[in-house]
């Protein structure tokens, strides 16, 4: 990577800024400032681009959302973001029931509290293994280093091939039409404003096997990775 070919930095949100689902801290939003008077910054989350920007707290930056299915611009003049664009698929919910009822008989998972599936407006899925009431204790312990979802991983693949299948959280599998994930948005950004691959940098923790950053790691984008998003500053130290 030749970073004074670099234009865009581009950033997974949980545990590449913040922990997870908690606000932006100080130190690296100050971080974050200091590489946009240098470049073109931009969030790529699985989110929607309201809730990134308001975990943000409001730091002013471009987001896609919802793997690709939602772009938004930070607007100077409001101190907000305008949603550019808002893809919203239609879901065979009957279809969808059907294929995660297989796989929890299938696996064992047929034990859950609450909902079988949860549903976004997006057209993205949630596949809870626990159930979408299950205590937060439950599922932190599920399946923590994601040993046993990435175990039947490929099977879940095969059986939502219309979606993109991502092991999310430590008890559930988060799927979005495909072919949204983080590559195919990042591409599509890049065709929007004219943009080479070699032109972004992006920066995630989600790298491994079902990761939501994987396809990004397994493209042609420079791709950093991060474990800790308390050393965020030492791992963009190069772009600075």
């Amino acid at each position: 990577m030749n970073a004074n070919n670099i234009k865009v930095v581009a950033f997974d949100m949980d545990g590449t800024l913040t922990q997870h689902k908690t606000p932006l801290d100080p130190v690296n939003r100050e971080v974050l400032t200091k590489l946009s008077k240098k470049y073109k910054l931009l969030m790529v989350g699985a989110g929607t681009c309201r809730r990134i920007f308001e975990q943000l707290g409001h730091f002013p930056i471009d987001i896609i959302g919802n793997y690709g299915m939602q772009y938004a611009e930070y607007n100077c003049d409001k101190g907000d973001i305008d949603i550019v664009f808002d893809e919203q698929l239609p879901c065979d919910r009957e279809s969808v029931e059907k294929r995660v009822t297989e796989m929890r008989e299938k696996y064992g998972f047929t034990e859950y509290a609450g909902k079988n599936v949860e549903y976004h407006p997006s057209g993205c899925v949630t596949f809870p293994i626990l159930g979408t009431d299950a205590k937060i204790e439950d599922k932190l312990s599920f399946d923590p280093d994601r040993a046993k979802r990435r175990k039947i991983y490929d099977d879940i693949k095969d059986v939502f091939s219309d979606y993109t299948v991502f092991v999310g959280g430590s008890s559930s599998f988060d799927m979005a039409p495909a072919p949204y994930d983080k590559a195919y948005a990042l591409d599509v950004y890049c065709k929007r404003f004219g943009l080479s691959h070699s032109e972004v940098v992006y920066i995630g923790d989600d790298y491994g096997m079902g990761g939501n950053d994987e396809a990004v790691f397994l493209s042609d984008f420079c791709a950093v990775k991060t474990d800790d998003y308390r050393k965020f500053s030492e791992v963009v130290a190069f772009l600075l």
